[in-house]
């Protein structure tokens, strides 16, 4: 639980959020409750409702913040169109190869199987990951086909690492070092 120094001010709706965050990745959707965010925020009830008019509103809100994080994402590895493709990638996966989002991206693609709106936000994304991902491999010299069995080999394994968790990071840097130059060789 969060302990909230005295004179800790008035809360954002960011504080929500990022609490909301906390909850969902610790414990899941079913645990993100008002009473347990108020528990966690050491505030009552109605600093929430000064924020959000109901449960389902903050549940936008917090699937909407995860979406601009998404988008957020998208420009970052944008930036990363004029390095040489295989540094490109190297750099994407350093992008997505942070276990400390992990938790978080887990529940949030659970939380998608559940809702038809949060499933489209994370196909949106995926989309796109996956789009750029490819298309390193096309500027690799890989024909279309070859390009998207390899995009969705190295697409599936780091959704795979979200799920297995740190465990999965044995060997870190010189791992993906190594998958890369097998997918890119």
């Amino acid at each position: 639980m969060t302990i909230r120094p005295a004179g800790a001010g008035r809360l954002s709706a960011d504080d929500w959020i990022q609490a909301g965050y906390a909850i969902l990745a610790d414990d899941g959707l079913k645990a993100l409750k008002i009473d347990r965010l108020c528990s966690r925020l050491c505030v009552t009830k109605g600093s929430f409702y000064w924020h959000f008019k109901d449960l389902a509103a903050f549940l936008k809100a917090v699937a909407d913040r995860w979406g601009a994080s998404r988008d957020e994402r998208r420009a970052v590895i944008a930036e990363l169109e004029s390095l040489e493709p295989r540094e490109r990638l190297s750099r994407m996966l350093d992008q997505f190869a942070d276990p400390s989002g992990w938790a978080l991206e887990r529940a949030v693609r659970e939380w998608a199987r559940t809702d038809a709106t949060v499933e489209a936000r994370v196909a949106e994304s995926d989309r796109w990951v996956f789009r750029a991902v490819r298309q390193v491999f096309v500027d690799l010299g890989f024909d279309a086909d070859e390009a998207d069995l390899r995009a969705k080999m190295l697409f599936y394994t780091a959704v795979g690492f979200i799920y297995v968790g740190p465990q999965g990071q044995r060997g870190g840097r010189r791992q993906r070092e190594r998958m890369l130059d097998a997918l890119t060789g």
